[in-house]
């Protein structure tokens, strides 16, 4: 890089701190109501919750890792906290035996669809009921925007 940076504008510098606060702040918040509800962080919900959104409640580790944004050695340690527990299986996938697929037990299932409602209030509580309809579809456009060229990046890594 050549010259000097081109530093944001006063608009731009409150944009982006709002957007560092939400970033940061919003998942604690959310850890901190499921932690307290159901004993569980938002990580473990988010992993629970992919898997019970498959038809099958099952999917690859290395899929699941990426879709949480997680490497595998850490969801690895998870999955054998969630065995334990009995909310996920794990085993061979039958049609490639170098991958691991993760299953949702019964169990998961419960403990997701229980852990959800309180969530989804809290998500409501923090992210939707203070904006307006139009507000909403809004930050819906531009959170498009600014993930595609960022999973964009991810997925080439």
């Amino acid at each position: 890089m050549t010259g000097s940076p081109q530093w944001l504008d006063d608009d731009q510098q409150k944009v982006w701190e709002d957007l560092r606060t939400v970033v940061i702040a919003l998942p604690a918040l959310l850890d901190r109501q499921l932690e307290r509800d159901e004993g569980i962080s938002n990580f473990e919900y988010s992993v629970m919750a992919r898997l019970s959104m498959t038809e099958t409640r099952t999917m690859r580790l290395s899929d699941l890792a990426a879709q949480c944004d997680s490497t595998l050695p850490r969801l690895s340690k998870l999955m054998v906290r969630f065995e334990r527990q009995g909310w996920v299986s794990r085993h061979p996938d039958p049609g490639n035996g170098r991958y691991t697929l993760a299953t949702l037990t019964d169990d998961g299932l419960r403990k997701v669809t229980d852990s959800a409602p309180a969530h989804v209030e809290r998500v409501r509580q923090l992210v939707f009921d203070p904006l307006t309809a139009a507000q909403q579809r809004q930050l819906g456009a531009a959170l498009a925007r600014l993930a595609a060229p960022i999973r964009e990046q991810l997925d080439a890594r």
